[in-house]
């Protein structure tokens, strides 16, 4: 896909945008308002990442905020090593806060932009992701970032994702935009539709489900699996 990027966000404006909300990101029970089912998705993340590795020792969270998803993670399984990636040190700060006192396991914090991340291969039983590719840019960004972290899965390992998506179909991508936009206008009129939207243009570059399950099963995992959709939101994994 060749698109051009240059306008978007760069990783220093959006890590500073993330330096500065870290208190919206800290609320365990509804997540992110802007996020249809926020809460629902990282109970489905977290309870499939239960079933599919009971036994799991280790947990990587991709940009992982304030450690919402860890902290529902070690509400399954407890005791892991969780090591935790996000651009924002005060997020990640906040989220060692919130994670160390509920696990014996070691907490480690990597503040880095995911495509940089060195992991060790077949480290991790789980991988969480929720709401971080869509930063990710163009196919290239994309496949090196699924295959690193394919490799740094254990057998049997898995990786759940929550996000923000896109849609294949033009007249579909029209319907959901303004199903979205008629959810933001329940949150907070015209003036926050607006304003959420302005920067998810901005800052955003969503794929479609379809892509994504699509390169999962391309850089190397046996299976995939749809948890939930609702408008321009998505939760799945894969399991290696």
């Amino acid at each position: 896909m060749n698109t051009d990027y240059s306008t978007k966000s760069t990783n220093e404006e959006i890590r500073t945008r993330f330096d500065n909300d870290v208190e919206r990101f800290s609320n365990l029970e509804t997540g992110q308002a802007t996020t249809i089912d926020a809460p629902l998705t990282m109970e489905l993340c977290t309870e499939a990442a239960k079933y599919v590795n009971p036994n799991a020792t280790d947990l990587l969270d991709i940009g992982c905020g304030a450690g919402n998803y860890t902290l529902k993670m070690l509400s399954k399984i407890s005791n892991l090593n969780c090591t935790l990636n996000d651009l924002s040190l005060p997020m990640l700060e906040r989220a060692r806060q919130r994670v160390a006192p509920q696990t014996s396991g070691k907490v480690t914090i990597i503040q880095d932009d995911m495509r940089n991340l060195d992991l060790t291969d077949e480290s991790f039983d789980i991988v969480l992701a929720a709401a971080t590719f869509h930063h990710l840019r163009d196919d290239n960004d994309w496949e090196h970032v699924f295959s690193k972290l394919y490799k740094a899965l254990r057998p049997g390992g898995s990786i759940w994702i929550s996000d923000l998506i896109t849609h294949d179909t033009a007249p579909l991508e029209k319907l959901f935009h303004q199903r979205y936009s008629d959810y933001l206008d329940t949150l907070g009129g015209p003036d926050y539709r607006e304003k959420v939207l302005a920067y998810v243009d901005h800052e955003d570059t969503p794929r479609s489900v379809n892509f994504q399950m699509d390169l999962l099963k391309k850089v190397g995992f046996k299976q995939v699996e749809i948890l939930h959709k609702n408008s321009y939101f998505a939760a799945f994994g894969a399991i290696k």
